[in-house]
């Protein structure tokens, strides 16, 4: 499971991925340029800065 999300989303991607998996996951900053100029957020359509995964 990959979640990305903003800033403002970030928790929420954490308390979901908790939810889904039962585990603490990972939090990764997204830090390439290619996957900041093309990957938005999934709960609104800011750009990631994070990626939530197990």
């Amino acid at each position: 499971m990959k979640i990305f999300c903003c800033d403002e989303h970030v928790e929420l991607a954490l308390d979901v991925a908790v939810d889904e998996t039962g585990q603490f996951p990972v939090l990764e900053r997204v830090e390439k340029a290619s996957e900041k100029l093309s990957t938005e957020c999934e709960y609104c359509k800011n750009n990631a800065t994070y990626m939530v995964s197990n």
